[in-house]
């Protein structure tokens, strides 16, 4: 395996130059502003050129990594050439939310063989139900292929998200990119870093992704009511206190639940993933130090013993996290590098959901508020 980085920036434009880039990947993974990647010409489209028989596909993020680097308005590119491991990539296009489980079936069948080893996932942010989108996958592919990846971003302004595979690049869009054979090794690991606190309340109404009444209470005016002077923020404050979804009000832990909009006439809240009704939450904070330590737990999980040269990383987390640390933002990257290697080769970007296995339950779950990362190395 041979892997390269490139980067594109408004004042250099790439470094390295595209002419002196690897001449031949089997693999390219793009992150970039969702300005950037709406332009049909221009810095996307000279990197697609340069790599006509390569698979292609990235989105649009709340945040570009690369190396130990966190960047806004920049184009993050990893090159992969794989010495065994074949890649193949299918995308969809989702018109509704509900769309959202037989998009990723669909995407799972098509990719299906019975040397399927991993399928990473970049999906549009806002129009994909990200629950919905996990069970899809694993009604459609064996529990043995775990699924990772994450849904798109677009900084704080949750207005227009999107995945690209080849030239087609778009809202709504769906890329899931298969590996193929016995020479590629999957470790992954996620982790927050986020406490609970308060009371855990009942989910009285809901539908899907859509949470209408907690404990009978219009939910937008009770989650307002602890936000204080940060309910006027709405949604990007929200980024700062997301709910933990918990199956009963014993459970001693649960997913975490992101705030994507609020509809003040029907006193709704919309988030990333379902919150079904009968289930419980609570409100969930964090300072700097706990998210670091989250990160140190991911890469920890997904701790490799791999050669660096034959191996690359796909970091995925949430723009939440990077509202709450600000300028100490690269210290969580450099945690999980420290962990998996840092000579590991990458790239990934800040998202609006994760999706990675849950512990032993599913081979994929949707994640918030969590450093997602997948290790591929290629054995000989």
């Amino acid at each position: 395996m041979k892997t390269d980085t490139l980067t594109w920036t408004p004042q250099k434009g790439w470094a390295p130059a595209l002419a002196s880039a690897p001449a031949t990947a089997d693999l390219v993974l793009y992150f970039g502003s969702t300005s950037l990647l709406g332009q049909t010409t221009g810095a996307l489209s000279a990197l697609l050129d340069r790599y006509p028989g390569a698979v292609c596909a990235g989105c649009s993020t709340a945040g570009e990594i690369l190396g130990t680097n966190v960047t806004d308005d920049t184009i993050a590119v990893l090159c992969i050439k794989f010495a065994h491991t074949k890649v193949r990539a299918e995308s969809i296009i989702v018109k509704d939310a509900a769309d959202s489980h037989q998009a990723a079936a669909t995407l799972g069948t098509r990719l299906a063989a019975p040397d399927l080893r991993h399928v990473l996932v970049l999906s549009d942010g806002l129009l994909v139900n990200g629950t919905s989108l996990t069970t899809g996958f694993r009604a459609s592919l064996p529990e043995s292929v775990h699924v990772t990846g994450g849904l798109a971003g677009d900084g704080s302004n949750f207005k227009r998200t999107m995945a690209g595979l080849g030239r087609d690049v778009s809202p709504g869009r769906v890329v899931a990119i298969g590996f193929y054979g016995d020479h590629i090794k999957l470790t992954h690991g996620s982790a927050g870093g986020w406490e609970a606190f308060g009371p855990r309340r009942l989910v009285t109404s809901s539908v899907g992704n859509v949470l209408y009444t907690l404990d009978g209470q219009p939910a937008l005016s009770l989650y307002k009511s602890y936000l204080g002077d940060r309910a006027s923020g709405l949604p990007a404050t929200g980024l700062l206190f997301p709910l933990e979804l918990l199956s009963d009000k014993s459970a001693k832990s649960g997913l975490v639940r992101t705030i994507l909009a609020v509809d003040e006439a029907k006193q709704s809240l919309t988030f990333a993933g379902d919150i079904p009704q009968g289930h419980y939450v609570s409100l969930m904070k964090a300072n700097t130090d706990a998210l670091v330590g989250g990160a140190e737990s991911a890469g920890r999980i997904a701790l490799t013993a791999a050669d660096p040269v034959n191996s690359f990383a796909v970091l995925v987390s949430c723009v939440g996290r990077r509202l709450v640390m600000g300028q100490r933002i690269e210290e969580e990257v450099e945690a999980v590098l420290d962990q998996i290697g840092r000579g590991v080769a990458a790239a990934g970007f800040y998202s609006y959901g994760e999706i990675c296995p849950s512990g032993l339950v599913h081979s994929c779950d949707l994640h918030n508020q969590t450093m997602t990362l997948t290790v591929f190395t290629e054995a000989a």
